[in-house]
């Protein structure tokens, strides 16, 4: 799969640190940049969309797409499985547009392995209390289940390092800011501007 001007973007983060705040903010800044849903077996939440915020459906029709060899990534988080599809994917690159997944570690390092062109953005708190204050604020987890987050993140948040970006979300403004820049640093690779301004560049050069 080839990408031209267009980046598939990978963005992971440990539960509780911001992530899909800062994703659906950063889609408001910069509305050429498209979410792909990925699809889950984990039940849907109160507010949540089936569609928007994923494709929930249950396991056997999960595990049906994953031996049709549906999707780019697929992981288990949790007891509950998730994936991306990847016909949308390779749609939206072929089209030049830039794309953003909201992925665990695991699905980042496996679409690193098949596209090293993508580019990987890690998303972390600004402490362990941040974390936790964050999980708890959500009021969509019992004091169970964040513990059992917080023992993960630890683990969750050793993968920073293979990211091509990291971002602290303390000040949220600050961390959309950096979103930002690393989506337009991105676009300004002198490959895909030729790519993007070619008839410009043909005109000005002869």
């Amino acid at each position: 799969m080839q990408a031209q001007s267009g980046t598939l973007f990978t963005i992971s983060a440990p539960s509780g640190a911001g992530k899909t705040s800062l994703v659906r903010a950063l889609v408001d800044a910069e509305p050429s940049l498209q979410v792909s849903v990925s699809h889950t077996t984990r039940p849907i939440r109160p507010g949540e969309m089936d569609g928007v915020n994923y494709h929930f459906c249950d396991r056997p029709a999960f595990e049906s797409m994953l031996a049709e060899s549906a999707f780019l990534e697929h992981a288990e988080v949790f007891g509950n499985l998730y994936g991306t599809s990847q016909h949308f994917v390779e749609e939206q690159l072929a089209a030049d547009a830039d794309v953003i997944l909201e992925i665990d570690w695991q699905g980042a390092r496996q679409v690193k392995n098949l596209l090293p062109a993508s580019c990987s953005i890690f998303v972390l708190p600004p402490s362990e209390a941040a974390l936790r204050e964050r999980l708890s604020q959500r009021g969509q987890d019992d004091e169970d289940t964040i513990e059992h987050r917080m023992a993960a993140a630890e683990s969750e948040m050793s993968h920073y390092v293979e990211a091509d970006y990291l971002v602290i979300n303390d000040v949220f403004e600050e961390a959309l800011l950096e979103l930002q820049a690393i989506v337009r640093s991105q676009r300004l690779q002198t490959h895909k501007q030729a790519h993007r301004h070619a008839a410009q560049l043909g005109a000005l050069l002869g």
